[in-house]
């Protein structure tokens, strides 16, 4: 693979500006195409590509400081699970709605360039089958932007046409909730029925919008609605359910997808390296990132956001390592690690090999676990990655998760390696929760095929490291199936920015925020040269439960800004917001 083959990733992922539209190239500047105007352009399908180009860059970055993401690990700050630099606000009482929110603004901003682009493109002559799929792509991340904004703000103003200076719908008002929803499921199924089969993108268009991507992704909204529905007792609960249901399960039968495995029983952790993301052969043979980062190489990836390969072919890069693991802004607490199974597959209090009352040191806790919290949680011992050497242990006073962080790239502060926006692990975890929330119950069949299928790649397929999960477990040992299912998502996608929507939809954020933010228990002797941090009960208190607000009448929903609604008289508040 050559130098070429990153620049031709590049010239389609970095955006020209086109009609006023603005991007960032980075490090690269490669397509002279800035120019351009309507005079010129909507011609052609490769026109119609390079316009929905700039939609990619709406993929927000790892380090980003802005998290309006799609979402990024920051947002899992507002949650119980993290703590960290954007925890202050929604968790701490002092948020007041905003006169204006880049959440609001970004997403209206790609809904706008996706319309444009369906608007124009009625302009473009070629092959119909390769228009529908731009189409499908502009559709895709209108549906995205969409449905960040429903499950932020609720119900919002849908407009599906660009807008001009006199236009109506500059002064419409929201939209009901599932009207949105229901156009978003509209735009992802035309994106699953006109974009590309994984398996058929050239080495080029890796990273592109695929059919799996789109039905991944709707797997994602209708789980988060049908949940969010259910627990509110809203009728349309069983509808968007059963939508979750249909589009996971054509993901995993249509067998595109699995899980990577070719790191063995250390697999999990590597699909956070570059070999999960590049080349997935057992031994790295080179340091730094890998060339050949294609479809066949991990085929776990639905979507990723690309990065690059180094400073000279450089997509975008990041600095997460140094910014937020190294520097503790995103700090696994104590509610996220006592959610990690022990080996015999019980909780904490339930287990024999429960020690956590008997810990003599910071790595205590961490043994006898589900494998999966030493390959997310820094220790000393687990794995020596070929690329940068062992990752250093130091106690600290707060945990550190080691997803996406690579010695090599924290010596350089710079990193390529890509992030997992949608991966087949979600899509298994979407079906099992689905199925189970739809029916009250879930067979051991599915349970083989979504939730045991991740717990035999965490341990190699031996189940001595953590039993598989089955009704007959469940009930033998007084456990609850569903507290299972929501459990092993939180423990499969830790650190990946989905636990503070996971606690809005399943409506347990009014118990679970409000409480004391705990970190790893104090042990003075590793920290001889510091200064004692407050504690409660030995742990590491790193907020007070007195700090810890969260109304359930008002904070589940996010505010309208202030500044938009004095623009535009219809637009509603949220309750309880002003």
């Amino acid at each position: 693979m050559t130098k070429t083959y990153f620049s031709q990733i590049a010239k389609w992922l970095i955006p020209a500006v086109l009609i006023g539209w603005t991007g960032c190239t980075k490090q690269l500047d490669l397509s002279p195409d800035s120019q351009l105007s309507d005079n010129n352009f909507w011609k052609t399908t490769s026109d119609l590509s390079q316009a929905c180009n700039y939609l990619y860059t709406f993929l927000n970055s790892l380090g980003t400081d802005d998290p309006s993401g799609y979402p990024t690990p920051q947002q899992d700050n507002y949650s119980d699970k993290t703590f960290g630099d954007l925890s202050v606000g929604i968790g701490d009482g002092s948020w007041v709605a905003p006169a204006t929110s880049n959440e609001w603004t970004n997403y209206y901003k790609a809904i706008r360039a996706a319309n444009n682009i369906l608007q124009k493109s009625a302009g473009v002559t070629g092959d119909a089958a390769v228009i529908n799929r731009y189409l499908g792509e502009a559709r895709f991340f209108r549906a995205m932007s969409y449905f960040e904004m429903v499950k932020r703000f609720g119900d919002v103003p849908y407009i599906n046409r660009t807008l001009t200076a006199t236009d109506t719908l500059l002064y419409t008002a929201r939209s009901p909730r599932q009207l949105v929803i229901d156009s978003i499921y509209a735009d992802l199924d035309f994106a699953a029925a006109n974009c590309p089969q994984p398996s058929s993108l050239t080495a080029a268009e890796y990273g592109r919008i695929t059919r799996s991507a789109a039905l991944a992704y709707k797997s994602r909204v209708a789980l988060f609605e049908g949940t969010w529905d259910k627990f509110r007792g809203i009728a349309t609960s069983t509808r968007n359910l059963q939508a979750a249901v249909d589009a996971s399960n054509l993901v995993i039968t249509e067998g595109k997808h699995n899980l990577y495995t070719s790191q063995g029983a250390d697999s999990y952790y590597y699909e956070f390296q570059y070999d999960g993301g590049a080349n997935g052969n057992p031994v790295q043979t080179v340091v730094g990132p890998q060339l050949n980062y294609t479809y066949t190489t991990n085929k776990e990836n639905i979507m990723v956001r690309l990065y690059g390969q180094n400073q000279s072919n450089n997509i975008a890069s990041h600095n997460f390592g140094r910014n937020y693991l190294d520097q503790a802004h995103i700090a696994p607490t104590r509610a996220m690690m006592d959610l990690y199974l022990y080996k015999d597959g019980l909780p904490q209090g339930k287990s024999a090999w429960d020690s956590s009352s008997m810990q003599t040191s910071s790595l205590t806790e961490l043994r006898n676990r589900d494998p999966r919290i030493n390959m997310s949680i820094y220790n000393s011992t687990l794995i020596t990655p070929t690329i940068g050497g062992l990752i250093p242990y130091t106690a600290g006073t707060t945990y550190r998760f080691r997803k996406y962080w690579i010695v090599s790239d924290w010596t350089a502060n710079i990193s390529f390696v890509n992030f997992n926006i949608l991966r087949y692990a979600e899509v298994l975890l979407n079906y099992a929760e689905a199925k189970y929330e739809l029916n009250g119950s879930i067979s051991d069949a599915d349970l083989t095929l979504t939730v045991n299928a991740l717990r035999n790649r965490a341990t190699g397929g031996d189940a001595t490291k953590l039993p598989l999960l089955t009704n007959a477990f469940v009930s033998a040992n007084g456990l609850n199936m569903q507290t299972e299912i929501r459990r092993e998502r939180s423990v499969e996608l830790a650190f990946e920015g989905q636990a503070y929507w996971d606690i809005l939809r399943w409506k347990t954020a009014e118990t679970l925020i409000p409480t004391a933010v705990l970190g790893r228990k104090y042990f003075a002797a590793e920290n001889p040269a510091g200064t004692a941090p407050n504690q409660s009960n030995g742990y590491v208190l790193l907020e007070a439960a007195s700090f810890r607000k969260f109304d359930a009448n008002k904070n589940y929903l996010w505010p309208v800004p202030t500044k938009e609604r004095a623009l535009n008289d219809k637009l509603s508040q949220n309750p309880g917001w002003q």
